[in-house]
């Protein structure tokens, strides 16, 4: 295996600006998975599934913090270089492959999520193929246009999406108080299951170890993160409160995407169904989250094993295509969901904890041995 160096230089022409990773987090923390998220999460706190989401955001502001911890312990590296410098070659490129394997999952259950959702509300007829071979057409070629055009994509789509969220006014008036009682109902141990759940619908946030080398004014990255979080987490935190205030308990068990049926009671004089309108909107996120995903699985295969970005998209893409043939039923699609969200839960939002202490007693006896040497 070749040498991977841990601080890396990134050119100037693919270096982004701090700002922009408020975009980037919004982006791919905006997916499928939220318009699914408030059923797995009433069923864990029931009427207080929304205290869950709260729990949730103040966690992710815990490890987002811890991200930031670790990173800034080097000169300008990624979680593939951290790994390699505290396990050693072998053991840190493992580990690096293993973090590839959870994004290929991470997008390949976004693929399937979105496919399904445009074969339950648009074209039940369409072949999972064709509707596959147009989302990854648009991803490759976003990809291929390297990280400054994956930045602006994310941004223009992050930009144009959430006036979506606006068209619940309907729904929000027809909320029930009653659906909300009794309050603090749920045990705390229910409430971090339900905050658990939340671990599909807040993927993504681990590009903050991929994305950081390229980051031109570091010292600045830590606010838009911060922001970009808790965006996330709002949009999720309205959409749990509206659907529980709007459908009854019983309710949650009907549907696989609680957020998109709220569409279905607003209606205007020009346009009859507003969910046909939301899920072709949702195109613009979920391409924002594909190509974020698709972009790290390249990056990485580069960093550890030298392949060529280009190589690795164009077989990811074959793959992906390859696996609409056998994956075809929603049990699937919910299976491949619900280990996504198993592991990322693990790897996103606890492994962090555990490199923390070993990432500073490594520096810190680097520190030792420079005291000794001078």
């Amino acid at each position: 295996m070749d040498a991977i160096e841990v601080n890396i230089k990134i050119k100037k022409t693919l270096r982004i600006r701090a700002f922009q990773i408020f975009f980037i987090v919004v982006g791919i923390q905006t997916g499928v998975g939220i318009l699914g998220a408030p059923r797995y999460i009433f069923k864990e706190a029931q009427q207080d599934a929304w205290l869950s989401v709260l729990l949730a955001f103040l966690y992710m502001l815990l490890v987002t913090w811890v991200m930031f911890v670790i990173l800034t312990q080097y000169q300008n590296t990624d979680i593939f270089g951290i790994q390699v410098d505290i396990f050693g070659k072998w053991l840190g490129k493992f580990l690096g492959t293993i973090y590839i394997l959870f994004f290929f999952s991470e997008l390949a259950s976004l693929y399937f999520s979105y496919i399904e959702i445009v074969q339950i509300f648009l074209y039940p007829t369409m072949p999972s193929f064709v509707m596959g071979l147009l989302l990854l057409i648009i991803t490759v070629y976003a990809v291929l246009g390297g990280i400054r055009v994956i930045v602006g994509v994310t941004f223009l789509f992050t930009l144009l999406s959430p006036w979506i969220f606006g068209l619940l006014y309907d729904p929000i008036t027809r909320m029930e108080a009653a659906h909300f009682l009794p309050l603090f109902d749920a045990s705390f141990i229910e409430l971090v299951k339900g905050a658990k759940t939340t671990a599909l619908s807040f993927s993504g946030l681990e590009i903050l170890f991929i994305i950081y080398p390229f980051i031109d004014n570091k010292e600045k990255a830590k606010l838009p993160a911060y922001l970009g979080v808790s965006v996330s987490s709002m949009f999720v935190f309205l959409t749990t409160i509206i659907s529980i205030g709007y459908y009854s308990p019983s309710d949650f068990d009907l549907m696989d995407w609680p957020v998109l049926s709220l569409f279905k009671s607003v209606s205007f004089s020009f346009i009859e169904r507003i969910d046909y309108l939301v899920v072709a909107e949702g195109m613009m996120y979920i391409t924002s989250s594909m190509v974020l995903f698709a972009w790290m699985i390249t990056y990485g295969m580069k960093r550890l094993y030298k392949v060529p970005q280009k190589t690795t998209l164009y077989a990811l893409s074959i793959a992906l295509l390859a696996l609409t043939i056998f994956v075809r039923s929603n049990f699937q699609i919910q299976k491949i969901g619900d280990v996504v969200a198993e592991f990322g839960f693990w790897l996103v939002f606890v492994y962090p904890f555990a490199l923390l202490p070993l990432v500073l007693m490594k520096k810190k006896g680097q520190k030792r041995k420079e005291v000794k040497n001078d």
